[in-house]
This record gives C-alpha cells, sequence and structure tokens, in this order.
C-alpha cells in the first residue's frame, strides 16, 4: 500500500492532522493500534485554541453537540478558601471556556469527518511496529494488523504522533531529554449531585493535592501522589484512599463508597521531555512523540493539535505536489518549539514551586490571589486557553467530503 501522508497514532494530533491534510487534497493514511477510541483516565480538556481550530473547519457546531461540560473559571481550594487562578471570560474571541468532552467523542468526531473525504484512510487495530528506510531516508512504516500479520506502507512523509512512548520515535534513535517530574497522578469517578460546586477547582491541603473536574453526570478525579507512589498507596488499602478524598473533598459525602477498588482507577506516569531534534528525511515527530506535557494547565491536548495544524500549513502544500523537504519539517519543529518549551518551563516551575514542596509539607504554602494583579489576570487565562503561539488553519480545503456532496444534491433537488 503506497499512500503521500502515513501518521502513526490515532490521538488529538494524528487524527486532526488527518482530516487537515485529507481535506486539503492529500492521501493520507492514519494507523490506531487499538480496536477504537475507548480509553478513559483522561483530562478531556478542550481549551479555546483548539476550539477555534474545529471552527474555521466548521466542525464547532457539531463538537458543541457532543455531551461536554463548559469551564469559564479556575480556581485553588484550601483549607482557608478559595483562591482565584484564572477567569476565562476575559479571553478575547468567541469561545471564553474550557471544554470538557470524553475525548473518545471528540476522536470520533474528526476521524469521522475525515472519513468523509475519499483520499483518507483509517486503519485501525494496526500496531506500527518498524521505519521503513531507503538510503537514509524515511519511506513509510511497517505495522502489524490484528491478526498478527505484518504490512509496509510507502510514504513521502511518515509522521510519529504516537504518543510519548512512541515506536517510530525509538525506531528512528531520537532519545528525549527528560526533565522530571514529582508527582503521578490517580484517576477516577464519582457521582455528581445537585448542590455540588459548580466550576472545576483544585483542592490543596497538607500533603495534598486533588484535582476535581465537573463532567455532567459525575466528577472526574485526580489524586495527586508523590512520583512513584502508587504502589504504596495500593498497599494502604483503597480504604486510605477513600479517607484521603473525604478528606478532601467532603461535600460527597457517601458517594466515596462506590469507589469500591483500585481497579477502578487509572494512573498517569507523569513526564516532562522532549527531543531536540524532531525530524529526519521523510520523519516528522509531533504532539507527546516529540515532547510529553505534564497535566499543569491541562493543555497536552492542545499543544499537540497546535501541532498538526502548524504541520498542515507549512507541509501541506509540498505534500500536495508529492513533496516533504527536510526544510520544511525543520521549519515545523522551529516554529512548534518556542511555544512547547515556554509551556514546559512554566509546568516545571508550578511543579517545583508548589506540587513538589505541598506533597512534602505539612502545611500549604499562602496562595498569592494573582487575579488582583491587572497584567496576570489578563496575561493567565491567554496563557492557559490560547497557548503562546496559538496556530489558524491556513491549508485550503480542495476535496469535498461526502456530506458536503449530499448537501449540495439536496439543495439542487430542492430547486428542480
Amino acid at each position: 500500500m503506497d499512500t503521500t501522508c502515513v501518521i502513526a497514532g490515532g490521538g488529538p494530533a494524528g487524527a486532526v492532522l488527518g482530516l487537515l491534510l485529507a481535506r486539503a487534497g492529500v492521501d493520507v493514511t492514519l494507523l490506531e493500534k487499538h480496536a477504537d477510541f475507548l480509553r478513559d483516565f483522561r483530562g478531556d480538556t478542550i481549551h479555546p485554541s483548539t476550539l477555534q481550530v474545529l471552527d474555521e473547519i466548521g466542525l464547532a457546531e457539531a463538537f458543541h453537540r457532543l455531551p461536554h461540560f463548559e469551564a469559564h473559571t479556575m480556581s485553588v481550594e484550601t483549607d482557608e478558601g478559595r483562591v482565584p487562578i484564572a477567569d476565562l471570560r476575559r479571553l478575547p474571541g468567541k469561545y471564553r471556556y474550557i471544554a470538557f468532552v470524553p475525548q473518545w467523542d471528540f476522536l470520533d468526531l474528526v476521524t469521522g469527518e475525515a472519513r468523509r473525504y475519499p483520499n483518507f484512510r483509517l486503519l485501525m487495530n494496526a500496531t506500527v511496529t518498524d521505519l521503513v528506510r531507503d538510503d537514509g531516508v524515511v519511506r513509510g512504516v511497517r505495522y502489524r494488523d490484528e491478526h498478527g500479520a505484518e504490512h509496509e506502507i510507502r510514504a513521502t512523509l511518515t509522521v510519529a504522533a504516537d504518543g510519548r512512548t512512541s515506536v517510530l520515535r525509538q525506531a528512528a534513535g531520537l532519545a528525549p531529554r527528560r526533565f522530571g517530574a514529582p508527582m503521578d497522578v490517580v484517576w477516577f469517578r464519582l457521582p455528581r449531585e445537585d448542590g455540588d460546586p459548580g466550576q472545576p477547582f483544585l483542592r490543596a491541603s497538607a500533603g495534598e493535592l486533588m484535582v476535581a473536574i465537573v463532567r455532567e453526570t459525575h466528577w472526574q478525579l485526580a489524586y495527586v501522589i508523590p512520583k512513584g507512589g502508587f504502589e504504596a498507596l495500593r498497599a494502604q488499602g483503597v480504604g486510605e484512599l477513600r479517607d484521603r478524598v473525604r478528606l478532601l473533598l467532603p461535600f460527597l459525602g457517601g458517594r466515596v463508597d462506590e469507589l469500591r477498588s483500585f481497579d477502578e482507577t487509572g494512573v498517569l506516569r507523569v513526564e516532562v521531555n522532549r527531543i531536540s531534534r524532531w525530524h529526519l528525511p521523510g520523519l516528522l515527530l509531533i504532539g507527546d512523540a516529540a515532547h510529553a506535557m505534564s497535566p499543569v494547565f491541562g493543555v497536552g491536548i492542545n499543544l499537540a493539535v497546535q501541532d498538526a495544524v502548524a504541520t498542515a500549513n507549512i507541509v501541506g502544500p509540498a505534500l500536495l505536489r508529492g513533496r516533504a523537504p527536510s526544510a520544511l519539517l525543520a521549519r515545523v519543529q522551529r516554529r512548534r518549539r518556542i511555544p512547547t518549551v515556554v509551556v514546559q518551563t512554566a509546568q516545571r516551575l508550578v511543579q517545583d514551586r508548589f506540587i513538589r514542596p505541598t506533597l512534602a509539607s505539612r502545611s500549604v504554602r499562602t496562595i498569592p490571589d494573582l487575579t488582583r494583579v491587572p497584567v496576570v489576570r489578563s496575561l493567565l487565562p491567554r496563557f492557559i486557553g490560547l497557548g503562546v503561539l496559538p496556530e489558524h488553519v491556513r491549508l485550503p480545503p480542495r476535496v469535498k467530503g461526502s456530506q458536503q456532496m449530499d448537501k449540495e444534491e439536496a439543495t439542487g433537488d430542492a430547486v428542480q
């Protein structure tokens, strides 16, 4: 099988890139190793920068029909009270909130739209195993299907969007620089009821941190633990975890007892890293394959989407001519490296100055109300909601999707 662009990894970066290239007329094959997108225990945050991208490609209305929750403010709840962090209603533009939506719904929406284009192929149960090389140039990938059969796809450009444990990154011999993190995160759900807090927040107490995310029918909770501490927590039993949740979130009351075992939790091993070189001839790495992000600020999905948009804008026109010059791949890295470095630096600062000492101490350091500072009140929502260098879709659509053709046929029938 041959294609113009083969993308490994059906996460946000790979799915959005596949759609943008397909609608422009590029022949695209997207490989996803799982049978579906049903993975849980994610932050699932879609920030205004990504909502704007969806708007620019005509998917904002369909996105907002998905079950979702809109968060307009961010705050920290301490034993002494609430400290506001950011008010996204101060943002410019149409989207002044973070949308929480199950990531599988988001990916189904994006890939479903991409499938409307005849030049897009999505292969599920396709586990990428290696790169195909000719004379030092990457020419595609090898993958294994659900039956264990080996296949090869040759392509002008190979994009590694296969996450922070990227197989293709390892195959290319590109090792990331690791910056470390003081914590891991235990994800789980508990029911939500009328009268509960109406916006997500971070709960901070002596030696304890909990992120509470509002969903339509439940709370998605992220209990922050010291790095490598999950086995010790598990050894204490789920009753200990329930006691800590009750202490931090007393409004949950008896609902805490619905967390019956650690089988109902998921663990995120937090890592912050990035590679110094995102590309080789014929190969480009984006998203977590190029830079694993801390969950601080919840911007990982959105940086991945921004990488995808920049890639489509910069490399897409050349791919339409069947080319992927290394100079353009390097240009993608130059453009997206700055936002990555800035965000990771801010994440590491929060980890070192707030998360590490809070987890290690018997008291919580005083958290200043930075929203009283005009510059911070203005810039922090932009940083969280829009990012350092928000991308906009510049690659024009050149191929009609089946839905568009159906609409045109229906319009023609109505006119007749």
